[in-house]
């Protein structure tokens, strides 16, 4: 499925040898790499307040309007109002401030932590970095903005706070009126500073490289809930002011989450770009930040794919192990310093580049080789793809989770780690360290378990029995409040199968990719670079539906179920990975047609799987989301002799213009993300896919699903 195309094949392949060919030594006599990112102009931030992307970029009138009013303030007003906050002593920053949040303890404490990386030869560090933060107790509680159901739904929905039908131009007045109520005063950050905390920061990683040392500073983040909504401002040494917002104690949260932040191999991401946009990958996330700015979300949920690594193969390091002749003396290539110099580089300078315009992040899914502990074992084994699955995965940890294994240490008994939603599993075989999932609150009644699917992976496992069991003792404790779990995976676990694809691709008699291994025809993008399989085998083997992980599904399936049902617990899954928005569903199977189905209420087997994926990658060909509409519409027997049915749920009932939609209600092919609420009337939780209107004008349509809250009674 993660397939950008036929087209797109060809380019990759094509560019692959051009890596190749030109890759040569500069006059130290190292290789020139590919990615080398340097650091952002003196005392210039990564990180982007949400109102600079409320406006649409080609939205210029409005902006001239705002020029014209502070031409005729005098000078002194003038130029206070356009004057930016200088950093004292001085950083230079590479990426950051990145936002994490940990959870909320007993005692309504908000736990989270910014992240910063500083190129050490533009910094002064005497002092040592400080963050500000402060927040006003009394602030009053944000109002909601005016709004109405998601566009399409065959459901009577209520008032929904995400308007998908605020698609309109924002001017850059609405942008300051954005957070003031009818009077004009401040309803979201307001003026009045109550509370201010200074953080030190914390030393916990120094990547050494060509262009010197680069510091990466950790800030833990306390902040005690109250009655109402907090926007929180901060800022390091003194610099620009950005800010954030939490719930009020007791309050579940807004969120969003996506998934797939990148393009595959060959892909033109010109080609997703529309009028006044910079790039292909702005126009979903310019949709996603309007929607904070009208009623910001608490947290940002990444649900995979944060980054697309494979271009790490383009590094002149490497190039002469993946154009080596498959068989032993490539297994057997060593790890040199070149090489292992080669992937830190390339993880740092990617990871900084890619994460200078992302908002907050956090997942636990490994993304930097698509696949990883999906290949063979001998592959898996050999020494350079260990070490790419080793430094991804302490990169990821890193960039991602905030987390130094080698100096927070792995005991994740409380009080023993930073992060206290950590739950610690055991060290798989190919990434050197225990897999990191993390089980949090989204608010009193909903919590969400972001499963580490990665670090103990094998070709025909995805979890060990330990970690499962780890997982599902720290389930069981969860408070009695606790109606609602997300369970965050980064591949669907309720998809369509595509077995025969597999065994077509996993056949040694498949025409077509013998004469990818020879090179022939231009069909060498059908295989991949490490051992010459099929290109899109190791994706079908990632899956939870593919046949190597069927009993492993099956048996998590019905662990849960049986959980849900003891605890009084809805779970919902939430994935990405597979490049279209989806909906499946598991519920209790009644012996087929004719037979009244358990309503969902009271059906502890109901659990869907809200699919969001891609929020910039490009859709599956057309020709493959027909194939996979066509299979949704079957009902799958795999789970019938645990009582449970399989199935997708029909909610793509038009297309985003409006027009009916006759075949293929079931997937919905275009870039999207998703918004997520709790409604406190009804105790749903609802899911708003936000689609693509129409490819790179960053306006969406909303199809909403919302998700019963349990009412059966708990018991074994």
């Amino acid at each position: 499925m993660d397939n950008a195309g036929w087209h797109a094949q060809r380019r990759a392949a094509k560019d692959s040898y051009r890596y190749f060919s030109r890759r040569h030594r500069g006059s130290d006599g190292q290789y020139v790499p590919e990615v080398v990112v340097g650091p952002l102009p003196n005392g210039q931030l990564s990180t982007q307040s949400p109102s600079d992307y409320a406006s649409r970029p080609s939205n210029v009138s409005s902006s001239a309007m705002h020029s014209t009013r502070l031409a005729e303030m005098p000078p002194a007003e003038r130029a206070k109002a356009q004057r930016i906050p200088q950093m004292s002593p001085l950083l230079q920053f590479m990426v950051g401030p990145l936002l994490r949040y940990d959870t909320i303890d007993m005692n309504g404490v908000w736990h989270g932590a910014a992240l910063i990386v500083t190129a050490d030869a533009g910094s002064f560090y005497d002092p040592v970095p400080v963050l500000t933060y402060q927040w006003d107790p009394e602030e009053p509680t944000r109002a909601p903005n005016s709004s109405t159901s998601s566009t399409f739904s065959k459901y009577d929905l209520p008032p929904h706070p995400a308007d998908p039908h605020a698609t309109t131009l924002l001017s850059w007045e609405d942008v300051e009126k954005i957070g003031k109520d009818n009077e004009g005063s401040s309803k979201g950050c307001t003026a009045t500073i109550d509370q201010t905390q200074r953080v030190i920061g914390q030393e916990i990683y120094i990547y050494s490289g060509r262009g010197g040392t680069f510091t990466f500073w950790r800030f833990p983040i306390r902040i005690q809930l109250g009655a109402n909504e907090l926007c929180i401002k901060y800022s390091i040494n003194g610099g620009i002011q950005l800010s954030f917002y939490v719930p009020a104690f007791r309050q579940n949260m807004r969120w969003a989450t996506y998934s797939c932040n990148g393009f595959s191999a060959g892909v033109n991401p010109d080609d997703f770009r529309g009028p006044g946009f910079k790039s292909g990958y702005d126009p979903m996330w310019v949709d996603l930040l309007q929607k904070h700015s009208q009623e910001p979300f608490h947290v940002l949920v990444g649900g995979g794919d944060q980054l697309y690594c494979d271009s790490v193969t383009r590094e002149p390091e490497l190039q002469d192990w993946v154009h080596a002749q498959n068989g032993p003396s490539k297994l057997a290539h060593p790890v040199t310093p070149e090489i292992a110099e080669c992937l830190d580089r390339f993880l740092f300078n990617h990871y900084c580049a890619s994460f200078r315009h992302v908002l907050s992040c956090g997942c636990t899914h490994l993304a930097d080789i698509d696949g990883f502990g999906s290949y063979p074992d001998d592959l898996q084994s050999c020494p350079i793809f260990q070490a790419i699955g080793a430094r991804g995965y302490f990169f990821f940890l890193l960039f991602q989770c905030f987390i130094n294994p080698y100096l927070d240490g792995l005991d994740d008994r409380p009080g023993r780690h930073p992060f206290k939603s950590l739950i610690l599993g055991f060290q798989g075989p190919f990434v050197g360290l225990p897999s990191h999932s993390f089980l949090a609150p989204l608010g009193p009644n909903v919590h969400i378990l972001m499963l580490d699917c990665r670090a103990e992976r094998r070709k025909d496992r995805v979890c060990s029995d330990a970690q499962y069991r780890k997982m599902y003792d720290h389930i069981k404790q969860l408070p009695s409040s606790v109606e609602h779990l997300i369970v965050q995976l980064g591949i669907p676990i309720a998809y369509p199968r595509l077995v025969f694809l597999e065994t077509a691709l996993d056949s040694k008699l498949n025409p077509l990719i013998a004469l990818g291994r020879n090179r022939t025809f231009g069909l060498s993008g059908l295989v991949n670079k490490f051992n010459s399989e099929a290109e899109l085998l190791d994706d079908l083997n990632d899956h939870w539906t593919a046949k190597v992980h069927k009993k492993e599904r099956n048996f998590f399936i019905q662990e849960l179920q049986g959980i849900a049902k003891m605890k009084r617990l809805r779970i919902t899954f939430l994935s990405g990975d597979v490049h279209c928005a989806a909906v499946g569903v598991l519920k209790t199977y009644t012996g087929g047609k004719g037979n009244a189905e358990v309503p969902p209420l009271v059906d502890f087997r109901y659990m869907i799987n809200v699919v969001t994926s891609a929020i910039v990658n490009t859709p599956p060909p057309v020709a493959v989301i027909a194939m996979v509409s066509t299979l949704a519409t079957k009902m799958h027997k795999t789970l019938h002799y645990a009582q449970t049915d399989e199935t997708m749920m029909p909610i793509f009932t038009h297309e985003p213009d409006g027009t009916v939609r006759f075949k293929n209600k079931y997937i919905m092919g275009r870039r999207n993300w998703c918004a997520v609420r709790w409604d406190g009337r009804t105790g749903e939780v609802m899911f708003d896919l936000r689609v693509e209107r129409e490819k790179g004008l960053g306006t969406s349509v909303g199809y909403e699903v919302r998700v019963p809250p349990p009412q059966w009674a708990p018991g074994p």
